[in-house]
């Protein structure tokens, strides 16, 4: 079987040995609205550095104008502000990368993404206000920190017509945990007592109310996202010790509610770069993952739009360096990535040569990649004796992505000095 993939690699995939190479995926996404760009690592510096300059091309080519990102909310707000100029009185994307200080804060505090924030800036000064270029976070782990954004909206907001002493409420709810969510999610299997009917009321609240909110520097944005979150993340919260499966899915369907909450601020005409790991992006029905139940953004998105309008791109190496952690919440480190176990089908793009290609998949050949084969993974927490044994998961290549871009030999990126482990 791996005899005719690889012939078909040899056939179709092209060398990618400069940025200007990318001209073929920047042909082929067309007129669609929503990119999807992966990685297969939230640690090397090639996933980041080749998505980034992707990411100007389709800005600068195709008027991309939203860019959501696998991060925190409260987060990337601080990003956002400061290549929009919204205030943001940090001199440089460094010192406003240090807003993400939740560990893993390497995936996006590091000096890749500082680059690429210094780029956003700089053409944003250069653009109109309706052309400025957004950045946003759309996960779903800042419990605490979006609870206090809004908090700090409606007691500053008078007019908005929400009732504080409701948002007072569902903030004191989470308070004797300690800002620990899994101290909430463990006493949900022994209490009754859950916030849901706290956090599902203020999000009713703040939708009903949407007409008396301020459209000052994306202020409105702000606080209906910060209360979806709320909402979600209590959910996810309760699920995580009870099913990994239902808690991956709540997770992913908000990250997508989140991606339309964009969409519907920015009109839907606005065109959205959507920068996740390879298991987000790709859609989760051409994997072992639907056979878990499991869903995934890359899946609700095509499922949600016509097929013209997305495009998924996934990315992969043969070996290299990573930035992971051993064990989760613990110091990162540079760890080897050994070669790709064999008969993987990052095995057969090393094996079919050893140099840097990229794969547009089509109605022509999409068909010759869509045997199962294993597809490397390697998450923040990464053990790579261990990786033959759970890392690869068995994909439909050609049905998963739309294009493959990959690196035979890759290096880890640069965290910056932020504090956090």
């Amino acid at each position: 079987m791996n005899q005719i993939l690889e012939k078909s690699v040899k056939n179709y995939a092209i060398p990618f040995d400069t940025n200007e190479d990318l001209t073929k995926i920047t042909e082929e996404i067309g007129e669609a609205k929503i990119v999807l760009l992966g990685e297969a690592s939230h640690g090397t510096s090639e996933f980041y550095s080749v998505r980034a300059a992707l990411s100007k091309r389709l800005i600068e080519e195709k008027g991309f104008s939203v860019i959501a990102v696998e991060g925190d909310w409260p987060s990337a707000q601080h990003v956002n502000r400061y290549i929009k100029g919204y205030g943001e009185e940090k001199k440089e994307a460094r010192d406003v990368l240090k807003a993400f200080n939740r560990w893993p804060a390497w995936m996006w505090a590091n000096e890749e993404i500082a680059a690429f924030i210094e780029w956003l800036r700089s053409y944003n000064k250069k653009s109109s206000t309706e052309q400025k270029v957004g950045f946003y976070g759309i996960d779903i782990y800042s419990l605490w920190e979006s609870m206090e954004e809004v908090l700090q909206y409606l007691s500053r907001e008078k007019s908005a017509g929400v009732d504080l002493a409701l948002a007072r409420k569902a903030f004191s709810c989470f308070e004797p945990f300690n800002r620990q969510p899994e101290n909430y999610a463990i006493s949900t299997l022994n209490f009754s007592e859950v916030c849901i009917d706290e956090v599902s009321k203020l999000l009713a609240s703040i939708r009903a109310h949407e007409e008396n909110y301020k459209d000052d520097q994306e202020a409105d944005l702000n606080l209906r996202v910060n209360a979806l979150v709320t909402k979600n993340a209590e959910k996810y919260y309760r699920a995580m010790v009870q099913n990994d499966a239902l808690s991956w899915n709540i997770r992913d369907e908000h990250m997508v509610e989140a991606i339309n909450e964009l969409r519907n601020y920015h009109g839907k005409e606005a065109k959205i770069l959507i920068w996740e790991h390879n298991t987000h992006i790709g859609d989760a029905s051409a994997t072992d993952m639907k056979n878990e139940g499991m869903i995934n953004v890359g899946q609700l998105i095509r499922e949600q739009n016509n097929k013209e309008s997305v495009y998924a791109v996934g990315f992969g190496t043969h070996r290299g360096t990573v930035i992971a952690a051993e064990k989760w919440g613990v110091p990162f480190k540079k760890i080897e990535v050994p070669p790709a176990r064999k008969d993987s089908w990052e095995d057969v793009l090393h094996n079919t040569g050893a140099f840097n290609k990229l794969l547009t998949f089509t109605e022509e050949n999409r068909h010759l990649f869509d045997s199962w084969i294993g597809h490397r993974a390697i998450g923040v927490v990464y053990n790579p004796e261990y990786e033959a044994y759970g890392n690869y998961v068995p994909s439909k290549i050609g049905s998963r992505y739309d294009a493959f871009i990959y690196i035979d030999q890759t290096r880890a990126l640069e965290p910056l000095e932020t504090g956090e482990p």
